[in-house]
Order: structure tokens, then C-alpha cells, then sequence
């Protein structure tokens, strides 16, 4: 089976992590870069990094690559790739640009002739062209420009990865699914070992973390990019699928525990792992945090607290801060405690100095994962001979 280049996209801080995943799966010539990371295999591991890489956001397929100086250079490029082999003019698509450093003066304008260009080539092929649909399209191409070099890719995911195909409700703005699931591998989290999530809002580590507990492939409920595509190989991608799907173990408490002061958000964090079929993984209740317990005498505790974009929230978070440190000084000795926010000020007004301070974004926000390890001592009761 022939080799095909890749190169899968992720949130910014999570590179090395794809990289251990990619190289898991047996992807060869790893290239890590700012915002993911350039990989070579045959189309099965295409499909493999799709079903199984819990942080990727998608993974493209690299058809076309060279330099430019104008427009036209990107029209002719564009027209010279046989699209009529990769997918049927019934097929909808559309064509996204993004672009670092690029001289030319509209994207949009880029986008356009790269659409006309692959209109143009099934015209030539066969007459008639496929639909443009921004929406919904059955095949996505994406255009990345640099100075001076282009790269034109397929996109074999479909919609983004972190659409794990669970119907999900949320509170508030939610965390990226595959954000939440790097966030519990750079914790250093093992499944079998005590998690706790005490601000769990809608329930996205809760249901990452028991995903990974049971081994169930984040991919394997949802459909593909790849698919739409004529080389696709049904019969192999139902086996991969079927194996995925078989070693995933029965549904059973996992140590896992979540709570939160807002009732609602408990309802819909519950409502979550419902529908996703992992409620009996995870222990789930309403409760301040202020008044929770440690479940074990060691574990990982992870967070994301509310960030404070409101006015009137900062003096809420700094009154919020300091009992929080409390808690974890009272009642967490010897726990791993992990907060991800982009308030710097947590630490301090916590009054607890973080081991590791991991940069992240979460979407366009700028954050911190903070380490902190509540190390056990004078708190501690002492041990009964």
C-alpha cells in the first residue's frame, strides 16, 4: 500500500503528546510544529489516527505542495491535481485557507480560485462540476500558505475530532474534548488511580478520563472525512472498527469522581455520560467546593475553574482562590492537583507554589496548566501503632 504524507492538527501545547500517540499507532517521520504534527503511512493509518488519537483536531492528507507568487500560481496548482480521482463531482465540498506570513492581499479571494480550479478540473474530466456547501460538506479541502510555499490538503477527518459523535449538552463555554483528554495525559494520570474533578461543569474530563479508563477508541461512534472518498476501503475500516470497538472494556466504576456547586451543571454533566453510556464509571455529585473530600488517599485532582472574562467575576475568583488552597491543604495531602485557567493569579491567591506551570490555549485563550502537589505532612493525622 502506497505511503501517503499527513499532518495532523491539535491544540497548541499538546504536540509531544500527539507524537506519542501518532508513534503508538505506527505512523513513521514524525514532524512536530507549532499546532500539530507531519506524519507519514498508508491510508489505513489514516483511518487509525482518526479512530484512536484522543488529542488530534483533524488529520489532512497532503495532495499538493510547491511555491507561489500570485493567485494564479495557486489556480494552476490547484488545477493541476486529478481531484476527480479523490472524490465524485456528486459530491459537495468546500475549500478553506489559512495562512502565515502570506504577501497576498485577500484569503478570500484565494479561496475562490482554488474553488474554480477544482470546478474547473471536473468540468475538463466530465463536464459537469460538484457543489460548493460551507455547511455540511461531504469532503473538505484546506489550502496552507506561508510566504512563499503552498500545501493543499484532503481532509479525512469530517468534522473536527473532538466531535466524539456523543449527543452533548453543555453550561457555559465547554472544553474541547480532545484539550480535556491531553490535559488528563500531561497530569500523568493512570486509569485504575483515583481522578477528581471538583468544578466538572457539562462533565468533559469525567467522560475523557472514563473513556480512556475503559479503552474505548474516542472515533468509534462517529463517522469520517475519509469515507467520502474513493479510495476509501469499507471492508478494512469496518474491521478496524469492529476490533476497536470489541476490546473496549464493560462499563464499571472507575474511580472516577466529579461534582460541582451548580446543580444544573451536575444534571447535564449526568445527562453526558448517559448518553455516552459511562455513567456507571463515575461517581457524580453536587457539592461546593469548599466542602468536598478527598475520595482516596491519593490521586489526581484536575480543574478548570471559571476564567473570569465578566466584569465583577475577577473579585469572585479572588475571594474563590483562597478557599480553594484551603481545601486543598485541609483535606488533600498527597494528591496531584492540576488547574487549568488563564487567571496567573491563581497560586498566588491560593497561596500555593505550582511545580509546573504547562502552557496551553484553549481555543484562542491563552492558559496555564497548573501543577501544584500537595505534599503530605503536619496536616496529616499521625499513624496509630
Amino acid at each position: 500500500m502506497a505511503t501517503h504524507q499527513y499532518f495532523a492538527t491539535c491544540p497548541r501545547g499538546l504536540e509531544s503528546i500527539l507524537v506519542d500517540e501518532l508513534k503508538s499507532i505506527g505512523a513513521q517521520s514524525l514532524a512536530p510544529t507549532d499546532g500539530g504534527v507531519g506524519f507519514a503511512g498508508d491510508l489505513l493509518l489514516a483511518y487509525r489516527a482518526n479512530l484512536e488519537s484522543r488529542v488530534a483536531t483533524r488529520v489532512l492528507w497532503l495532495v499538493g505542495r510547491g511555491k507561489y507568487r500570485s493567485e494564479d500560481d495557486l489556480y494552476q496548482a490547484a488545477m493541476g491535481l486529478p481531484w476527480p480521482t479523490w472524490f465524485k463531482v456528486e459530491r459537495s465540498f468546500m475549500v478553506k485557507v489559512t495562512a502565515v506570513k502570506c504577501p497576498l492581499k485577500s484569503l478570500e479571494f484565494v479561496t475562490l480560485r482554488i474553488k474554480d480550479a477544482v470546478c474547473d478540473k471536473f468540468r475538463e474530466a466530465g463536464g459537469s462540476r460538484p457543489n460548493i456547501d460551507t455547511r455540511q460538506p461531504d469532503v473538505r479541502i484546506h489550502a496552507y500558505l506561508t510566504a512563499d510555499e503552498y500545501r493543499l490538503y484532503l481532509d479525512t477527518s469530517g468534522n473536527a475530532l473532538y466531535q466524539r459523535g456523543l449527543r452533548r449538552s453543555s453550561v457555559e463555554a465547554p472544553l474541547r474534548e480532545n484539550l480535556a483528554a491531553g490535559i488528563l495525559k500531561l497530569t500523568g494520570w493512570q486509569p485504575g488511580t483515583p481522578l477528581l474533578d471538583p468544578m466538572c461543569g457539562s462533565g468533559t474530563f469525567l467522560l475523557e478520563a472514563a473513556m480512556m479508563a475503559l479503552d474505548i477508541a474516542p472515533g468509534s461512534g462517529r463517522t469520517f472525512g475519509f469515507e467520502k472518498l474513493e479510495n476509501f476501503d469499507a471492508v478494512a475500516w469496518r474491521e478496524m472498527r469492529q476490533a476497536a470497538k470489541a476490546r473496549a472494556k464493560p462499563v464499571e466504576f472507575q474511580e472516577i469522581y466529579g461534582s460541582d456547586t451548580d446543580l444544573r451543571a451536575v444534571r447535564v454533566a449526568k445527562q453526558n455520560l448517559e448518553q455516552a453510556d459511562l455513567l456507571e464509571a463515575v461517581w457524580l455529585t453536587q457539592k461546593d467546593i469548599a466542602q468536598v473530600d478527598a475520595p482516596a488517599e491519593r490521586g489526581t485532582l484536575i480543574a478548570n475553574p471559571p476564567y473570569g472574562v465578566r466584569i465583577g467575576e475577577q473579585e469572585e475568583l479572588a475571594a474563590l482562590y483562597p478557599k480553594i488552597g484551603e481545601v486543598l491543604k485541609r483535606k488533600f495531602a498527597g494528591w496531584n492537583t492540576y488547574f487549568l485557567t488563564s487567571d496567573m493569579r491563581l497560586p498566588k491567591l491560593m497561596r500555593l507554589a505550582p511545580s509546573r506551570k504547562i502552557p496551553l490555549f484553549n481555543g484562542p485563550l491563552e492558559c496555564r496548566l497548573f501543577e501544584i502537589k500537595m505534599v503530605a505532612g503536619s496536616n496529616r493525622k499521625p499513624e496509630k501503632d
